[in-house]
């Protein structure tokens, strides 16, 4: 009972609940889409290519999440061209995304090495620090989960299509280069939203394992992300109310907990029409 005294008396920890809840929206919409198209890597290259832009705003005395949402934009249009280039045969896809993913990281090291002092917020960011969620990143964890649901609630239908038919999808008149990069973007954001949470290291974790788990006990793409969002929810609860009672790091904790949850989950029987 501690951690839900301590919940009703300190306001961080409220923010970092709300944090994590809010959180579980976007990864649970946009991770069911990573998963179902099966573009884990080019997630996971935006994720490392963010470094860069926190690197170059923290060298500039800039807040590193502005950083880190413009260079996971550019990142995702980048990868976007790159798979288009890549599907006509001239360069190898995951050779060009690893480029991306290596030189965006090693833009982010040499600016903060070159950056004066020792900035422990700046660690927080690379291994996540949910207790330090402020009222202001609530606002903007908010806003882009506004985005991230608008952009599907419009989109869908379409979303659905390029999941599994991108040539049926483009038959159909679905502009399919366009739609992927829009999907991206809403990556990138998703991948932002969820540094604050889990860190840098551990973002891939957290926006693929619930809705992979989800994924083996779901008959559709919607009930996918319902079941990947609210487990979402419980896997950032739980990781928060763990590393308090035990003194743990948060964000580890909870990719932890996914991670677990995800092992039982795919020794369980699965569903006869899960998703495929």
């Amino acid at each position: 009972m501690s951690f839900f005294n301590a919940l009703l008396e300190h306001t961080f920890l409220q923010h970092a609940l709300f944090g994590g809840l809010l959180a579980s929206l976007a990864c649970g919409v946009i991770g069911s889409f990573v998963v179902v198209r099966r573009i884990g890597y080019m997630a996971g290259g935006i994720a490392h290519a963010v470094l860069g832009g926190m690197g170059i705003a923290y060298f500039l005395g800039q807040q590193p999440m502005s950083g880190a949402l413009i260079s996971a934009l550019i990142s995702a249009i980048i990868i976007s061209r790159v798979s288009r280039v890549s599907k006509h045969g001239h360069h190898q896809e995951d050779t060009i995304i690893s480029a991306l993913w290596a030189v965006g990281m090693s833009i982010g090291i040499i600016f903060i090495a070159k950056t004066p002092g020792y900035n422990v917020d700046l660690m927080s960011y690379l291994f996540g620090n949910v207790l330090m969620i402020s009222s202001n990143d609530l606002l903007l964890i908010g806003l882009l989960d506004g985005g991230v649901l608008l952009f599907t609630l419009i989109y869908f239908k379409q979303l659905l299509a390029l999941c599994y038919d991108p040539e049926f999808a483009g038959l159909r008149g679905i502009r399919v280069e366009w739609l992927n990069t829009l999907l991206l973007c809403m990556v990138a954001v998703t991948v932002v939203i969820l540094i604050q949470i889990v860190g840098l290291i551990l973002v891939i974790a957290m926006l693929t394992l619930p809705a992979a788990t989800a994924r083996l006990h779901s008959a559709t793409l919607l009930g996918m992300m319902i079941l990947a969002t609210v487990l979402g929810m419980m896997i950032t609860s739980g990781g928060l109310l763990i590393s308090y009672n035990y003194d743990l790091p948060t964000g580890a904790t909870t990719a932890l907990i996914s991670g677990i949850l995800y092992l039982v989950a795919a020794l369980i029987p699965q569903r006869r029409h899960a998703v495929k």
